[in-house]
């Protein structure tokens, strides 16, 4: 007996907050250097703070594993149970977001979602044509801003501010151009503390060579 379409949908969007909800660097620094990340560097458990405390080799794991956990639930979990209608693709893909920024596992705090909202909107340009170029030019946001200034959270400030003016430019469908929106409010928000520390000068800079 087959499930009923909106059990299937309700379904996946549950399996894709649990993939989301992995606590991927506090899992790393357990593993690791035996520490919780969350009282180290800037106490965060993004890929950023992981790269800082951790070092570059589990930084890289961490960023890898927390993009495929946008991913994941947007291509195969989809797929799995044979769903390819844009507004139920980017319900399941706010959820691995929904589940990284507030992980059951840790008392529903979490990350701030830009590497795995990055995974939802590559899993969704796998399938969706009109999201390819959004993805590009958000992507070149985001380095142009971060090779200038050296800065990773005003980088992803900026690449979220201008995505959904992109899926907008672009005429992505209106559930992506939603999403947009909601990704770009749940990054902003999620940077708070960076936005103060950038306005007072105290945000850590990454520095490359070039840079004054």
């Amino acid at each position: 007996m087959e499930l009923p379409q909106i059990l299937l949908f309700a379904l996946s969007a549950l399996i894709a907050y649990f993939i989301g909800a992995i606590p991927t660097a506090y899992i790393f620094g357990r593993l690791l250097k035996r520490i919780d990340i969350r009282e180290h560097g800037s106490k965060n458990m993004g890929a950023t703070n992981a790269f800082r405390v951790l070092g570059k080799g589990p930084g890289a794991a961490v960023l890898a594993i927390d993009i495929l956990k946008g991913v994941i639930p947007t291509v195969w979990v989809a797929r799995a149970f044979g769903i390819n209608d844009p507004l139920a693709l980017v319900t399941i893909g706010l959820a691995a977001v929904i589940g990284h920024n507030w992980t059951i596992f840790l008392g529903f705090k979490g990350g701030k979602g830009v590497a795995t909202s990055l995974g939802v909107v590559i899993g969704l340009a796998l399938q969706i044509p009109g999201v390819r170029p959004v993805l590009a030019l958000t992507l070149a946001v985001w380095l142009a801003f971060f090779l200038v200034f050296g800065y990773v959270s005003l980088a992803s400030i900026c690449a979220a501010t201008v995505f959904p003016l992109f899926t907008l430019a672009f005429s992505a469908p209106f559930s992506i151009q939603v999403m947009a929106i909601l990704l770009c409010v749940f990054i902003v928000l999620r940077h708070k503390a960076n936005i103060a520390r950038l306005a007072q000068g105290k945000e850590t800079r990454v520095k490359l060579p070039f840079h004054k």
